[in-house]
């Protein structure tokens, strides 16, 4: 029945699923420039335990903290009604807190505040709930007076010592001691059972005293009560000598004619009990017996095996303790007591239940206003927990009805939300053994896009690397996004380009013409944010002369080339390895290296191996390794063989063949390896035309090649020539070959970069990028520029020019146009590229916003509103309503302001009518005016209008010292915040001890507004404190300012403190 029941709960889910299709909520980001202007329903962060248990010599704490904005407003029930704080003298609220406090220095008992307890927490969006918070006093009564008679046992008889200790709230903990304060002996024949008694399986001369006394130990009161001792007398058949002392039980037992008889249970009594554990507890289950010999207990599952990650064995094998039961854990379990006349077994049935635990317990959910979303509360226990649902702390029964919410089994569905119906859900779990309580609220969000990252970047990578083009943002409804390059839209075709999900563009293989500047957008019905990022496209970092293997002659130098090409706007550092570590460039060092190489002087053999160039810059790097072999020169040694490994000699006798217009076979006659086989030949060229006299690389190919096919491009007057390349080094070049003049072709590639743009209102500049001299393909390169308008019926224009832009004049202003580009050279025409869209250029707009006003003004924002303007106004291409705004006055006399015009964009489409405009300052006056832009030019603006922000919490204090004038005091100093951003109503110190990690209890302390001063008494001069002062409004505190005081050892007259740009945050 119980995994029936679990498999029912779990089953909700696809039935949930097949109602709705789940919608994912809004991912708030944890940015504090977020946070600080997000409405939040109140959440319960600290609240007391359910069952609470308290000291009655102690005040009463009962915790209950909640977050969320605007700050919550605290209220209790208690026994389900209302409880009025303010109203009980020894009650009082903690501020900005929930968490009562219970006084009794002026009387009254404890016992009278016992009951239970439930925290409420509400503000503008909803209401949170505690738990219900059982309050109980803690009770360490005195053990009765009784008279207990004496305990007359026959050795070898069983015996019990009842302790019954008073029953005590939380029950005590029992032990058993004699008059000398010392714990009774314990073994497999004598020892304490759960309940607290003494057992002994068979009793022995030597158990006979007078003072066997129980004690109950009680934890919160830290008393101990001593029930009046036992006086056990032993009768027995032989007289107990020392000569008994030393032998075991089982000997003694012979020696004192006890007789033996066969196992009894003591505890539990008969053959079959039973036992209920919950989930999650340790069951404990207890086994005595009596007999002689004292018997051994053994312990068994019924049709299994003990779970023995989970077993353990106490009490000399009288208890079985299984930790953390499971349903697993139910079933029968055998205890079996023997000794070496019988044995006897008692089965103990163990039923597992189950308090109420979560399978999915329901989570916050934030949600933008029209959108759908789900609270799911999936709770299992034994029996089958119910689920109620509340909100706001009420049944939602009862609550007012909602047509965007339905309670669907274990679920909430929510569909089209709006801004009003943000609220905290409660979920109650329940059954006969406990109950589950989960707060989770809907809140429902708008909010303009955000920027969360750094403004204006600049991204520098390696061309033809991937780049990244990150602008972390935020908003609700979640925003569109759009990407620009030097002001026009890109295409996001899924080749060049890529957007991911949060709105970094990447681009995946980076090219020189991609460097630019990119403006990222991101709208929504709220209005626009913007940003730019410059990308730079460094030429990768290449080692074009790389060292090449070496043999040398011990005594002499070594040489190893390391020429570099890299970005010059890139720092580059060059180092050195041998095998892998690296080399020292001191004065005195055998090692030098200058621009291009590195060499070695007077090589001995401990410098053979294999050397290492690396160079590298903030972007990437490049090596390339030689090995070094050391010889003995002949002079040296010359009992050596004279030959040995060295450079091959050039290659000879270059012929060309197969001669075609874009390829030539070469050929040539290898020469001499010098005791090195060749690995590699490389092959070069020279051409007259754009480079001459410069030898570029073409190709390579395996050492025992020595005829190959030169793959060419056209146009180009070719000479060749061949290196050699062994274990040691590069031949020397061989002679050039003839020279073979390919023959031209059209270009083969279109111009690149083609685009139009309007450099005044009656013209458009067509540009593109030009080709590279080796896509030229022959001689008298020129471009053919073609264009004409969008959506009209009319033939191409089109000039042929060797420039690389050309402007079309008289145009109309603002209207697009169709272009295409295509090269041409003696030997024909190139491809067109695709029809690109251009514009003509822009004028100012003639009209303004009108009808421009305010709403929901709040302390720091205000909602703007607006008649948009008629798209055929705008002459150009809507780029933003421009709102221009100013602190004119602070509603607080005598503060002046400094009248700076700022500006705010909303950037979303022309149609937009509405936005917010935020980081006001509080109380304060301001005006405004609003314009429409282009690309270039602004329009004519809106009337001016005024309007006042509310109250806010103040900023910091101006100034905060600390100031030790003698070892007994210290004195505080301060000054009115800069922005009180209201009236002042007074400042608030809180201040703790600090020693190291440690913290002392937390004082808080309050004044006027006219005091700026406090002086504080040290109790010693080595003590050290840390101060949280904040400014206080109606509204509510404002930002805090930290110090801490220093170390005093020696000093009598020290001050510190900072002005305001020293502020910190409360930790």
């Amino acid at each position: 029945m119980w995994l029936q029941g679990q498999r029912a709960a779990l089953a909700v889910l696809p039935i949930i699923v097949l109602l709705w299709k789940k919608v994912a909520p809004i991912d708030v980001p944890l940015d504090p420039r977020i946070q600080q202007d997000l409405k939040q329903p109140p959440t319960i962060v600290k609240q007391s335990v359910k069952d609470y248990i308290v000291d009655p010599r102690d005040n009463i704490i009962i915790e209950c903290e909640a977050k969320g904005n605007p700050v919550p407003m605290f209220w209790w029930r208690r026994n389900g009604k209302y409880f009025n704080a303010e109203k009980d003298p020894r009650v009082s609220m903690r501020k900005r807190s929930g968490t009562l406090e219970i006084s009794f220095k002026t009387g009254g008992k404890p016992e009278e505040y016992e009951g239970e307890y439930q925290c409420f927490a509400s503000n503008d969006l909803g209401t949170a709930v505690s738990n219900k918070i059982l309050l109980r006093v803690s009770k360490s009564p005195l053990w009765p007076k009784e008279v207990l008679e004496p305990v007359v046992v026959s050795e070898g008889s069983p015996l019990i010592l009842p302790c019954n200790p008073p029953p005590g709230l939380p029950p005590p903990n029992t032990f058993w001691m004699n008059s000398a304060m010392m714990p009774i002996t314990q073994d497999s024949r004598v020892s304490m059972g759960l309940n607290g008694d003494l057992y002994f399986s068979n009793v022995l001369a030597k158990d006979a005293s007078t003072d066997y006394s129980c004690n109950a130990r009680f934890l919160f009161t830290h008393t101990i009560q001593q029930k009046n001792p036992f006086s056990l007398k032993v009768m027995t058949k032989e007289p107990y000598n020392d000569t008994h002392s030393s032998l075991n039980d089982t000997d003694l037992y012979g020696a004192r004619k006890i007789p033996e008889n066969a196992p009894s249970f003591l505890s539990p009594s008969g053959l079959h009990s039973s036992k209920m554990v919950l989930r999650g507890e340790d069951l404990l289950l207890e086994c005595i017996a009596a007999g002689v010999p004292t018997p051994n207990v053994k312990w068994f599952k019924n049709g299994g095996d003990l779970p023995e990650r989970k077993v353990k064995f106490e009490n000399y094998n009288k208890t079985l303790r299984i930790v953390s039961v499971s349903e697993e854990d139910l079933g029968d379990y055998v205890c079996m007591a023997s000794n070496k006349i019988g044995s006897i077994r008692h089965s103990i049935s163990v039923q597992v239940k189950a308090a109420p635990y979560w399978l999915n317990k329901p989570t916050n959910l934030v949600l933008a206003p029209g959108e759908n979303g789900q609270l799911v509360c999936l709770a299992s226990g034994n029996p089958k927990p119910s689920i109620e649902w509340l909100v706001n702390g009420e049944p939602i029964e009862s609550s007012l009805p909602n047509p965007s919410r339905d309670v669907v089994g274990d679920a909430i569905i929510f569909r089209s939300v709006q801004i009003s119906t943000s609220a905290v859900y409660q979920c109650n779990a329940s059954n006969e053994h406990g109950y589950l309580l989960a707060n989770a609220f809907v809140n429902i969000l708008d909010m303009a896009p955000r920027l969360l990252g750094p403004k204006n970047q600049l991204i520098k990578v390696i061309e033809n690397h991937q780049a990244f083009l990150d602008c972390p943002f935020f908003g609700s409804p979640y925003p569109d996004v759009r990407w620009f390059k030097n002001g026009h839209g890109i295409v996001l075709d899924g080749v060049k380009y890529r957007l991911h999900n949060n709105g970094t563009l990447e681009i995946k293989r980076a090219r020189p013409e991609d460097q630019g500047t990119y403006t990222f957008v991101a709208s929504n019905i709220l209005g626009k944010a913007e940003d730019q990022v410059r990308l730079e496209v460094k030429e990768p970092t290449r080692i074009v002369r790389i060292p090449e293997h070496l043999s040398a002659n011990r005594g002499s130098l070594a040489r190893f080339d390391c020429r570099i090409k890299h970005d010059h706007t890139l720092p580059i550092t060059v180092s050195w390895f041998k095998d892998d570590k690296p080399l020292g460039f001191g004065w005195m060092s055998k090692y030098k290296k200058d621009e291009d190489s590195m060499s070695i002087h007077n090589i001995h053999s401990d410098d053979e191996g294999t050397y290492t160039c690396t160079v590298t810059t903030e972007l990437d790097q490049d090596s390339a390794s030689a090995r070094l072999t050391v010889l003995e020169d002949d002079s040296l040694s010359p009992s050596k063989p004279s030959a040995f490994a060295d450079r091959p000699d050039p290659p000879e006798d270059l012929e060309l063949s197969d001669l075609s217009a874009r390829s030539v076979r070469l050929t040539w006659v290898p020469g001499n390896e010098n005791n090195s086989p060749v690995t590699q030949f490389l092959v070069q060229y020279e051409e007259n035309r754009l480079r001459p006299g410069e030898w570029q690389n073409l190709s390579s190919y395996a050492g025992d090649q020595n005829s190959v096919t030169l793959q060419l491009s056209p146009f180009v007057n070719y000479q060749f020539r061949v290196i050699a390349i062994n274990s040691v080094g590069q031949s020397r070049p061989s002679l050039p070959s003839t020279r073979y003049q390919t023959s031209g072709a059209p270009p083969d590639v279109a111009p690149s970069g083609l685009k139009g743009w309007g450099t005044g209102k009656t013209n458009m500049e067509i540009s593109w990028q030009p080709l590279l001299d080796t896509q030229r393909n022959g001689p008298e390169l020129r471009y053919i520029v073609s264009w004409r308008r969008k959506d009209h019926e009319e033939e191409w224009n089109n000039v042929t020019t060797i420039s690389t832009k050309h402007v079309v004049r008289d145009t109309e202003t603002y209207v697009p146009y169709e272009l295409k580009i295509q090269a041409v050279n003696d030997f024909g025409r190139g491809p067109e590229t695709n029809i690109v869209i251009g514009h003509s250029g822009e004028d100012k707009p003639s009209a303004a916003p009108a009808d421009l006003r305010v709403s929901k003004i709040d302390s720091t924002k205000v909602n703007v509103h607006w008649v948009p303007v008629d798209p055929r106004n705008i002459h150009g291409e809507f780029k933003e309503y421009r709102l221009y705004y100013w602190r004119e006055a602070s509603l607080l006399k005598g503060l002046r302001v400094t009248k700076e015009k700022k500006t705010k964009g909303f950037y979303s489409d022309v149609s937009q009518s509405t936005g917010i405009l935020t980081d006001l300052i509080p109380y304060s006056k301001y005006s405004m005016y609003m314009v429409i832009a282009n690309s270039k030019f602004e329009g004519p603006h809106s009337k001016i209008v005024e309007f006042e922000t509310k109250e806010g919490v103040p900023g910091a204090p101006k100034f905060f010292k600390i100031v030790q004038r003698n070892t007994d005091t210290i004195h505080l100093e301060w000054d009115k915040p800069l922005e009180p951003n209201g009236i002042l109503i007074g400042y608030t110190l809180k201040y703790n001890t600090v020693n190291g990690t440690q913290v002392g209890s937390q004082q808080v302390q309050s004044f006027f507004p006219n005091e700026t001063e406090y002086t504080i008494r040290l109790p010693d001069r080595f003590t050290r404190y840390k101060f949280y002062l904040s400014a206080r409004t109606q509204v509510g505190s404002g930002e805090v300012y930290a110090e801490e005081s220093p170390h005093f050892a020696n000093e009598d007259f020290i001050t510190s403190g900072t002005d305001s740009a020293g502020v910190g945050n409360e930790e």
